[in-house]
């Protein structure tokens, strides 16, 4: 079974069942909506990600969850120079950065 503890592999195509897999919920206590999108955000590609946030939206998800920190996943995407793609991504999505 492929899902969200597989690592990112590039040239390889997810199914759509395979980009819903994370957006099964975690256990009480253990994530948030912040934390299922930052493990997607983790293990795809740039293109699957557009893919699971459509999804996730869909979903009812909140793009703008924060950690513990305050952080949304705009915020966290924000500061990697190579994430451009999945930044356009979130923004195109109505996601925010905190401040």
């Amino acid at each position: 079974m492929s899902g969200p503890d597989k690592p990112k592999v590039i040239g390889e195509e997810w199914s759509d069942e395979r980009v819903k897999s994370f957006l099964v919920a975690p256990p009480e206590g253990e994530g948030s909506d912040y934390n299922t999108l930052l493990k997607a955000y983790q293990a795809m590609v740039a293109g699957d990600f557009e893919r699971f946030v459509g999804f996730f939206v869909d979903a009812g998800r909140d793009l703008n969850a924060v950690n513990e920190t305050g952080e949304t996943i705009l915020d966290r995407v924000s500061e990697h120079h190579k994430s451009q793609d999945y930044a356009r991504v979130l923004k195109n999505a109505g996601a925010t950065k905190s401040s």
